[in-house]
């Protein structure tokens, strides 16, 4: 079977081949867009990472392809559509770093409320020791609202109780039993964004919540809230986002993920195609916004980043390969 692997790093490489001696194998670093082809593309099967982009018009351009396998929970990047009408399969790595998000979700959080960010900077950058201006609060007794409850959202939950926050949450889909056995509470939207100090997202990108955080929904945010988004930059309509700070709806935001990240990383190449929306400009202009602006955290897409987390998705990854070659593949997207 011959496989291309995108978005590789060097350690992974002699763990693959081990696993299948007897298939052809080619390992890239860069990522997969329709304007970032590989030499060959006459592969069996392709394994991709977030930063990939595999769209109807890329899948035409590999005519022998069967199998797509990406090493991430989130699977949006994928056109699923296109793979169905293909006969593509494809399969995700369903959980690998619940608490490894989790974590980090918490770790921008205490550098947004205790300004540790710019603490850390006034020291290194000025040399300077002042109090001033890095008052922050307890989150001890705050209420912090989930939006999500799966794995990462449980995951968040545990470690809000460990900080002795009181916890309510939303999700299309209420766990019942795990709100009874970890004391917290479903509410409504509308109610999670009324009465909470603090917000965080847990939730996949998908139709229904794509922008769950909009121009209608932002205004009914407690005032002086913080908002933490380590799930999908979708989820948040940007230019809301923008308006919501600047009028002090949001005291803050710290964002490990953002609406267009390839279009805002690779702003050049973007005016350059000449294929830009209005809507995609706007949305990496409200980014740039967001990175001027004090109150913001932006980290580049980091939380799942750690030894151990990548080991897991490693592991599951060989799992759905073996499993697709076998004729039994396994965790295929939901």
């Amino acid at each position: 079977m011959r496989i291309t692997f995108f978005e590789c790093e060097g350690w992974e490489e002699a763990i693959v081949r081990a696993s299948f001696p007897n298939d052809e194998l080619t390992f890239l670093t860069g990522t997969l867009t329709d304007d970032t082809l590989p030499a060959k593309t006459d592969c069996d099967a392709i394994c991709v990472f977030v930063g990939s982009r595999v769209t109807e018009k890329t899948l035409a351009l590999f005519p022998n392809l069967k199998f797509v396998t990406t090493r991430s929970t989130g699977f949006d990047h994928i056109d699923l559509a296109a793979c169905k009408a293909r006969g593509i399969t494809v399969s995700y790595v369903p959980g690998y770093g619940d608490n490894t998000v989790a974590e980090f979700a918490f770790g921008l959080l205490l550098s947004l409320t205790r300004k540790i960010y710019q603490g850390i900077n006034q020291v290194k950058e000025k040399r300077s020791f002042s109090f001033d201006g890095l008052r922050g609060i307890d989150l001890k007794g705050k209420t912090i609202g989930v939006i999500g409850t799966g794995r990462i959202g449980k995951e968040s939950i545990g470690i809000a109780k460990g900080f002795g926050m009181n916890v309510v949450a939303f999700d299309v889909f209420p766990n019942a039993p795990l709100a009874e056995t970890m004391g917290f509470k479903y509410v409504s939207l509308e109610e999670l964004l009324g009465s909470s100090d603090v917000i965080t997202l847990h939730c996949p990108l998908t139709k229904e919540t794509e922008h769950i955080l909009n121009t209608t929904t932002m205004p009914k945010i407690k005032k002086g809230a913080y908002l933490v988004n380590t799930a999908r930059g979708g989820l948040i309509e940007t230019m809301a986002l923008v308006a919501a700070l600047r009028d002090g709806t949001l005291a803050g935001a710290a964002l490990d993920v953002f609406e267009d990240e390839n279009e805002t990383k690779n702003e050049f190449g973007l005016v350059k195609s000449g294929t830009a929306t209005p809507e995609v400009l706007s949305t990496v202009l409200g980014n740039e916004i967001l990175m001027e602006m004090p109150n913001v955290l932006m980290t580049p897409h980091n939380a799942f980043n750690s030894k151990e987390a990548l080991e897991r998705i490693l592991r599951t990854t060989l799992d759905n390969i073996k499993g697709f070659i076998s004729g039994m593949p396994v965790n295929l997207v939901p």
